[in-house]
């Protein structure tokens, strides 16, 4: 039976899913196969060559078999033969491949008649399997014929290791022609996940699931937890930090931009006067003004008052605005990414800090396992701030901002309080009262994460909330045009 993490909606961002463990998965196929073996009286190979060929919509399959037979198995690589296939020893035969023909050459046909010698045929389903991480339409060897090698040929030709390669292979088809289900991406996991959301809702919800070996990510795009932001606001969130975030600061700091064509750009000398490359026009580096309002004067500007340095100068404040918005955002999300991972370190070291503070006060272990409680809901809520930012950033400000940004304050409050009474010495830890205080904050952090994401699920699932992107319409590169 499946590990049925199957979870009741309480709360707008709760999503539901079941996770299945490697066996749970093979019995799925196992059982479809069987159903459709005894339907359509085939054999259980031919049923599942024609089971991965529909996408395992057994239905779909069942109805068309019924309709036109002749027609599916040509189109599943099937061919119409009671002939079963078998190691031969046939006299004066000659491998095409290698052009072998000694006496006593065993020889390996399918269906379709197209013979090569034993050696061949298992390099070829080698190099399919291993090399090419084939399994689920393994063709016949010959030139231009469709027809599937099946598991029971396959079985009479490699070994054990390279059929254990070839099942895990088809079990990973399995779960990726299923929309519903989806691998566990943490490393080592073979779990899969199954869930219903469709890729049209993930404008309106950020489909959240928790693996049973304790990894939570997204169903939509795969990502590491990433409520409350979207998974396509995410997408142009990341691209921006990968184009952006390294040279934002330097790019603030050291540059302008030509008050003409808006080209960036950085001073490499002492002279005030400049010439952008692109368009060449010339301006005043100390007020943005045209060099030609400037007189004879090459090093010193004091015309600071000229209109097109005003006008200049509005331009440019009006890109480094923008460009201090996206820092200010960028610098607290990096900043919760990188507490998270300090986080991660501090639980890490939380069992020996446990195991040190029963030994210090006396505790049993249970009674020290607030410290495990109040670490996971560190991580967790620190992983939650982190996307807020992102979120922030694309929103456009209507009067629910404020109660975003007042329930993201409250979190962040809580959790640094909770985050430095974590990191004090196992004496202090030992002491009841600090116990009890620790405990409150953790309940409090929980409780405010719930809060926050209720709020902005609830919001996004009613359509409520204004952003400065659309998340419906891709825009160049794989982002997003603007919405107004």
């Amino acid at each position: 039976m499946p590990k049925d993490m199957m979870q009741k909606k309480k709360v707008a961002y709760d999503i539901s899913f079941k996770v299945y463990t490697p066996e749970d998965i093979q019995k799925q196929q196992d059982d479809l196969i069987n159903e459709v073996n005894m339907i359509l009286d085939i054999s259980k190979e031919e049923a599942a060559i024609l089971l991965r060929h529909f996408r395992w919509n057994k239905e779909r399959l069942i109805e068309d078999y019924m309709d036109r037979p002749r027609h599916v198995l040509d189109a599943a690589g099937l061919a119409q033969s009671s002939r079963l296939p078998r190691l031969e020893v046939i006299p004066g035969f000659v491998c095409d491949i290698c052009c072998e023909d000694g006496d006593g050459l065993e020889s390996f046909a399918i269906k379709c008649g197209h013979r090569y010698c034993v050696d061949c045929y298992r390099h070829y389903l080698s190099q399919k399997i291993v090399e090419e991480g084939e399994a689920a339409r393994i063709q016949c060897p010959a030139d231009g014929c469709s027809l599937i090698i099946d598991a029971r040929s396959l079985d009479i030709l490699v070994t054990s290791e390279l059929k254990e390669r070839y099942f895990q292979l088809l079990n990973r088809t399995y779960v990726e022609d299923k929309d519903t289900l989806k691998w566990c991406p943490a490393p080592d996991c073979q779990n899969a996940v199954e869930c219903a959301v469709k890729k049209k809702d993930l404008e309106k919800v950020v489909p959240t699931v928790a693996c049973a070996c304790q990894h939570r990510f997204c169903f939509g795009c795969n990502n590491n937890d990433h409520q409350p932001a979207p998974c396509r606001l995410v997408k142009m969130w990341l691209q921006k930090c990968a184009d952006d975030s390294e040279t934002a600061n330097w790019i603030s700091a050291n540059t302008k931009e030509c008050p003409k064509c808006n080209s960036t750009i950085e001073k490499n000398g002492g002279c005030n006067h400049m010439t952008c490359r692109k368009c060449r026009h010339e301006f005043c580096w100390m007020c943005m003004g045209l060099w030609s309002e400037h007189g004879t004067s090459w090093y010193n500007c004091n015309r600071f008052e000229e209109k097109s340095g005003t006008e200049a100068r509005d331009a440019q404040a009006k890109s480094r605005v923008s460009l201090e918005r996206y820092l200010h955002y960028y610098n607290r999300y990096a900043n919760h990414e990188q507490s998270a991972r300090l986080d991660k370190d501090i639980y890490q070291k939380t069992e020996k800090k446990m195991v040190q503070l029963q030994r210090e006060s006396g505790m049993s272990w249970i009674e020290v396992q607030y410290l495990n409680s109040a670490s996971t809901a560190l991580q967790t809520c620190r992983q939650t701030l982190m996307w807020t930012y992102a979120f922030a950033f694309y929103l456009a400000r209507n009067n629910l901002t404020e109660i975003f940004e007042d329930n993201q304050k409250d979190l962040e409050m809580a959790v640094e309080a909770l985050s430095e009474m974590f990191e004090k010495p196992v004496t202090e830890l030992a002491d009841p009262k600090l116990k009890v205080v620790i405990m409150d904050k953790t309940a409090y952090c929980n409780k405010r994460r719930v809060i926050l994401l209720e709020d902005t699920a609830q919001n996004l699932a009613e359509g409520r909330w204004s952003f400065s992107v659309d998340l419906t319409t891709p825009g160049p590169n794989g982002g997003s045009s603007s919405r107004r």
